[in-house]
């Protein structure tokens, strides 16, 4: 039987095992999915027990997006691009790493009835999945960028990928259209201690983070009286494409796949 993992720390919050099993069951696949807390120093042994096909293919969360690239093989042109790796496959004894989440994240933003084109964005957080948001929004052809992190030092490192950005100290807000919640910032209910009552009206707050359901951030959001959007929708479809270049098989999403996910 085969076995795949996602990796992370922490990693208590993934509902990947609920959905991968799901979707394992439905197309009558033999094989397992479990998560798996990891340290900096297990992760180069985790990576070659997928090279020792002791383990199938694993997917990649915080904080590890980056730290699994030395060990690969080889980077798909998305991961390559971003620097950001959240599924790795084995072919022929080669470990390729892939990004799923850039594909995930624009069939967030499809569903949501707001045109993005031409906006102004401002992302919380420079850390693993951010690469990833900032290639999907070049892609949708937004007009700005900006990125405030609490270590400018990190946001000025994405300059390297995307020599554009624009930086914002930690609290400095202007006006945006969209805000990102891309920090790890509500994980455990806690607060972003930043004050957006003055970015006026029609705005979209959505959060990178689908448990818990409502972070502190899209609370805020929902009483200042804008769209909000959780993680959810990013999240299937970036389990859908890692389940794609596993088992070629492109599993099924509907209204059940979302309500697995809610009865958590």
């Amino acid at each position: 039987m085969k076995k795949f993992f996602v990796i992370g720390n922490p990693i208590d919050h993934s509902l990947s095992p609920k959905l991968q099993n799901h979707w394992l069951k439905e197309n009558n696949i033999n094989a397992t999915y479990d998560k798996i807390k990891l340290e900096y120093p297990q992760i180069k042994n985790f990576i070659q027990d997928i090279k020792k096909q002791k383990v199938a293919g694993c997917n990649v969360t915080v904080p590890f997006k980056k730290t699994v690239i030395p060990f690969l093989d080889k980077l798909s042109l998305d991961a390559e691009k971003t620097q950001s790796v959240n599924t790795i496959t084995i072919n022929n004894g080669v470990l390729v790493g892939h990004n799923t989440d850039i594909a995930g994240f624009n069939n967030a933003i499809k569903k949501l009835n707001f045109n993005i084109k031409g906006k102004k964005v401002l992302i919380l957080g420079a850390g693993g999945v951010v690469p990833s948001i900032i290639f999907a929004l070049k892609n949708m052809h937004v007009q700005e960028i900006t990125i405030s992190n609490r270590t400018r030092e990190k946001g000025e490192n994405l300059r390297v990928l995307f020599n554009d950005l624009k930086i914002l100290e930690w609290g400095d807000l202007t006006d945006f259209d969209m805000v990102i919640n891309a920090t790890s910032l509500g994980l455990n209910n806690e607060k972003i201690n930043l004050d957006f009552s003055g970015l006026g009206s029609d705005k979209l707050f959505y959060d990178v983070i689908y448990n818990p359901h409502e972070t502190h951030f899209l609370k805020m959001g929902k009483e200042l009286g804008y769209k909000t959007e959780n993680g959810k929708t990013m999240f299937v479809y970036q389990a859908l494409e890692a389940f794609k270049l596993w088992h070629k098989i492109e599993p099924e999403v509907n209204s059940d796949t979302f309500k697995l996910l809610d009865n958590d």
